[in-house]
């Protein structure tokens, strides 16, 4: 069963802040838009920190693929990038209504035809891609089904991001000492996400697991552990950090943190929620089911500053 709530768009997100109870619940609120088509996209309504009309957008030099200019929105200027160009659709009318995100602590705008409302979901009803083959299937994370049977495809921001503006650079992260000897497992359904945290436990020289969702990584975590329980060993011995992403389809970081904690087995193994989604209220959430340390995406030096003092 969904939830949906129907607000305008004026007050839309007055309340998100306060939709901290969602933590442990395994349930994730999307704001509907659509892009002038039959299809319906979503985001998770926590990347988005208000909906306003775009207003006047100054085109700039030498712009991305996509990015239609910049707009000032109280004292933030930031990018503004046209959706349904960026993803090969067409516009009838142009596009005037503007979902303001936070993402790694940058402020974009991404324009759209409209929004249409806040929906309340299981992980568990929210499926991976893999298999689309659509022109758009790269830029979806995940799909989901409305009541009605409609489908709804989920925004991968973090690889629009990366094909509109470029991936982020990995630093000169050093090595840790012993590090042959050390692990760290972790879980993100962005692939560009996982390509870098793999790249910045490379150059420090740390052995790493990955999973590309909650539930596979609680599914492997669980074998692991049922193995080192069977040998006599502790897992603390096999791994030293859990780093998790916190939206993700089938189980999302907040519950797979919740199981990780309440499972004797990884006691002592710290995990790190490393998320785009930066506001206190999803710290705070983090904070509710046991999230050790909390790191925003990406910056590979301040993900390696975490990670080292745990690496012992």
């Amino acid at each position: 069963m969904s939830y949906t709530e129907d607000m305008s768009s004026d007050s839309l997100l007055d309340h998100i802040d306060a939709r901290t109870n969602l933590a442990g619940t395994n349930k994730m609120e999307i704001l509907l838009f659509n892009l002038g088509s039959n299809e319906k996209f979503g985001i998770n309504v926590f990347k988005v920190k208000e909906v306003s009309h775009a207003g006047k957008i100054t085109r700039t030099p030498n712009m991305p693929n996509g990015v239609d200019g910049i707009v000032s929105l109280r004292g933030h200027v930031m990018p503004v990038l046209n959706l349904a160009r960026f993803m090969g659709m067409s516009e009838v009318t142009p596009h005037q209504t503007m979902m303001v995100a936070e993402y790694n602590t940058h402020i974009l705008g991404f324009l759209v035809k409209d929004v249409d409302r806040i929906i309340r979901v299981d992980w568990d009803k929210v499926r991976p891609t893999e298999g689309m083959l659509s022109d758009k299937a790269a830029l979806i994370t995940a799909i989901t089904n409305l009541e009605d049977g409609s489908l709804v495809s989920i925004l991968d921001v973090e690889q629009i991001l990366s094909d509109a503006f470029g991936e982020a650079v990995v630093g000169n992260v050093e090595k840790v000492e012993a590090g042959h000897d050390l692990c760290v497992f972790f879980a993100d359904d962005s692939m560009v996400a996982r390509r870098k945290i793999a790249e910045t436990l490379d150059k420090m020289g740390v052995k790493h697991i990955q999973a590309s969702n909650g539930q596979e990584a609680w599914d492997r975590l669980r074998t692991m552990a049922d193995a080192s329980q069977h040998g006599g060993k502790s897992m603390r011995d096999q791994m030293q950090v859990i780093l998790t992403d916190a939206e993700m389809p089938a189980m999302d970081g907040y519950v797979l943190t919740q199981n990780i904690k309440n499972d004797k087995r990884f006691e002592g193994i710290p995990v790190v929620m490393h998320s785009s989604l930066s506001s206190d209220a999803n710290r705070a959430m983090g904070k509710r089911v046991g999230v050790d340390y909390y790191v925003p995406k990406f910056d590979s030096m301040i993900l390696s500053s975490t990670l080292r003092p745990l690496l012992t």
